[in-house]
Order: C-alpha cells, then structure tokens, then sequence
C-alpha cells in the first residue's frame, strides 16, 4: 500500500489526491471516475468529487490502495 504525507496540510480533496498520485491524467478524469463510483474511502463507495481526506484514511481505485498520513 501507498503512502501519501498531507506535509501540514489537514487534508487534500478527493479528485486532486488521485491527480497528484498520478492515478489519473487530469482532475476532470478524476471527477468522472469518482462520479461512476470507481473510488472508494475506508471501503465504502464515495460519490463526492471534492469529498475532503484527512489523515488515516484510506482510497483505493481500480486495484491501488494510499493511505493518507500527517
């Protein structure tokens, strides 16, 4: 599994942690997949484009998991 650091931040928006990871070529892909339901958060489905990520949680996205850190 991934780790991503927030490095001071308290957290990082759903689709822009997908395009800074490079799981995605750009934001709006990211908004497209995350609104089909391709990403989940803590397993559970998340539907909410901006939907906001704190540290301890987990995404996963077609097979790749990140765990979000401080």
């Amino acid at each position: 599994m991934e780790k991503f650091e927030l490095n001071g931040r308290e957290f990082i928006e759903l689709n822009n942690l997908l395009k800074v990871l490079a799981w995605v070529e750009s934001g709006g892909r990211a908004k497209v997949l995350i609104g089909e339901g391709q990403v989940s958060v803590d397993g559970a489905v998340e539907l909410r484009k901006r939907c906001k990520i704190y540290a301890g949680m987990i995404v996963e996205f077609m097979g790749q998991k990140v765990e979000v850190t401080k």
